[in-house]
């Protein structure tokens, strides 16, 4: 009989679930840059603009049904499902309808892959035995940003006439279906409930609460974008892909440093330098011209990269200050939190853009990573830091997906209200 014991020997054996959500990955990097680049060339920024939020909010949708769906009907069968939802999606785009039927496509699609990823960190958490689960999250999420920037990539290779990308990302999309259907792993338990409490989270931790709120706006803000403003730009299909994929390594050469920093010392002080970096590096985007490309690059790879710092350590510092008990209730609220704000600060960026011109989402992030960074130094004087051996291991964790990993812990308390 196979059960949870014998798929808990070997890394090996999550190897399926991290080869589909990578797979996905990429169709998601495609459509990521592509939807912004033919909206924006096409004359309709607008749509461009609104299509990021539309996607957080889907996100955020995704968010809150995820749990009660994977009750209703199981792991596998919503897999399918939801990866279905994701090629409607991109068939819509597809179908070169107006430019209101791509923000809706693009806010299935949030819904959708966010439901994936519920599901993909379920069975992760369920597979891996408690010696080697950080390792193979981290590892997850390091393929699955990777997957995104190779998938920007894999953009800037094709034809940007007719509908060949829409359908490139169906058929990657499709692909990824193929692993996680075949596998032999059984269905975890079903997650916990989303149970929002935002007075326990503020209690616990207000630097890694509103630490997850910017950086859900930030993030969405980065990412979204970005390829909007390199296309007004004039800049080449060619050179926005590897713009993009440049973006993803921030994962790599900013985060990681900086997280095994926080492990080491107080991680509001780590927090700080972050906000710092994120408002240099933004200044650098303002004076930096798309003509000395390379420069820029580097620019938006800190830029980037910075955000998901303060992501990853906002998490690892309100867990610190956490109960065990508390763990659940505390995940909910930080993934609620993090999804409202993926969907109300890209919204504000969208709705002033037309006044302020291009350069607004820049503005907007500096403007956030300094007022959060001044909160944090004024935290710095009113509370002692965690003591070192009271501090959980960081993880490597990307701010441009939910962290619903506590949710799905194979202890979690799945009767929470």
């Amino acid at each position: 009989m196979n059960d949870a014991s014998t798929t808990r020997v070997s890394p090996l054996s999550i190897a399926s679930i991290v080869l589909s959500m990578t797979i996905a990955a990429v169709g998601s990097g495609i459509m990521s840059t592509y939807v912004p680049f033919v909206l924006t060339q096409a004359g309709e920024t607008w749509a461009a603009s609104s299509a990021v939020p539309a996607l957080a909010f889907g996100g955020l949708v995704g968010c809150v049904v995820g749990g009660p769906l994977i009750r209703r009907v199981g792991h596998a069968r919503l897999f399918a499902c939801s990866t279905a939802m994701v090629i409607i999606a991109a068939v819509i785009i597809a179908a070169d309808l107006p430019a209101i039927w791509w923000i809706l496509a693009r806010g299935l699609y949030g819904a959708a892959s966010n439901v994936n990823f519920i599901i993909a960190q379920s069975w992760l958490n369920h597979a891996a035995s408690n010696e080697w689960r950080g390792r193979a999250m981290s590892f997850f999420y390091m393929a699955y940003v990777l997957g995104l920037g190779a998938g920007a990539w894999a953009f800037g290779q094709i034809p940007v006439e007719g509908n060949l990308a829409p359908l490139a990302v169906v058929f990657v999309t499709a692909l990824s279906i193929l692993p996680i259907g075949l596998t032999r792993l059984p269905n975890p338990p079903p997650p916990a409930s989303v149970s929002v409490n935002i007075p326990m989270a503020w209690r616990i931790s207000p630097v890694g609460l509103i630490g997850v709120l910017a950086s859900g706006g930030l993030s969405m803000v980065i990412q979204g974008f970005t390829p909007i403003y390199a296309t007004t730009s004039q800049i080449s299909q060619g050179e926005i892909a590897l713009l993009m994929l440049v973006m993803q390594t921030g994962l790599l050469f900013v985060q990681y440093p900086l997280g095994m920093l926080s492990d080491l010392i107080d991680r509001r002080v780590v927090l700080l330098i972050t906000c710092c970096l994120v408002v240099l590096a933004g200044g650098a985007a303002l004076f930096v011209s798309f003509g000395t490309i390379i420069l820029l690059m580097v620019v938006f790879l800190v830029f980037g990269g910075a955000v998901e710092t303060v992501y990853s350590v906002a998490n690892a510092h309100a867990n610190d200050r956490a109960d065990p008990g508390d763990f659940v209730p505390l995940s909910s609220t930080l993934l609620v939190a993090w999804s409202t704000a993926a969907t109300v600060v890209p919204l504000g960026v969208t709705l002033l853009t037309p006044v302020f011109g291009q350069h607004t989402f820049i503005y907007a992030v500096m403007l956030v990573a300094t007022a959060y960074g001044l909160y944090v130094l004024r935290r710095l004087k009113e509370r002692k830091p965690v003591p070192t051996d009271e501090r959980e291991n960081i993880r490597i964790r990307s701010a441009q997906v939910p962290n619903a990993s506590v949710i799905t812990e194979p202890d979690a308390d799945t009767t929470a209200p």
